[in-house]
């Protein structure tokens, strides 16, 4: 046996509901208790642990990918520095000017350089997954 209720919503809820339940081929009332039975349901706690669970693996994974990608942008920048000492000798003094000023000009470079690249779409990162 079912008890009659009367509610008052706001048209755009009542317009909401009718637009649903003739979408979902159901009448309104069952699915005004379905809400109801939803909300005051509490949820199963083996389900939200569950759904945890999983988001917390994905993160995992995602955490795993990315400490990869530091570990080898480490190595080869440190690799690319320990080459370059080695093959580069140290400059006479009457040098150094001159070196410290296209130094300065290269490296300006470099950065518009990146600056560029990662507005772009390829990046040398996308290579390595």
């Amino acid at each position: 046996m079912k008890l009659k209720r009367t509610f008052r919503l706001p048209p755009d809820v009542i317009d909401q509901l009718a637009e649903f339940a003739t979408r979902k081929r159901v009448c309104q009332p069952d699915i005004v208790e379905a809400a109801l039975r939803s909300f005051m349901s509490p949820d199963n706690p083996e389900q939200l642990e569950a759904a945890l669970s999983r988001r917390l693996d994905r993160i995992d994974r995602r955490i795993g990918a990315l400490d990869q990608q530091a570990e080898i942008t480490t190595e080869a920048l440190a690799l690319f520095v320990r080459f370059w000492l080695t093959a580069n000798p140290p400059l006479p003094d009457s040098a150094l000017a001159a070196a410290q000023a296209q130094g300065k000009d290269r490296y300006d470079g470099f950065v518009e350089a990146l600056a560029r690249r990662l507005e772009g779409r390829s990046r040398l990162g996308d290579l390595l997954k």
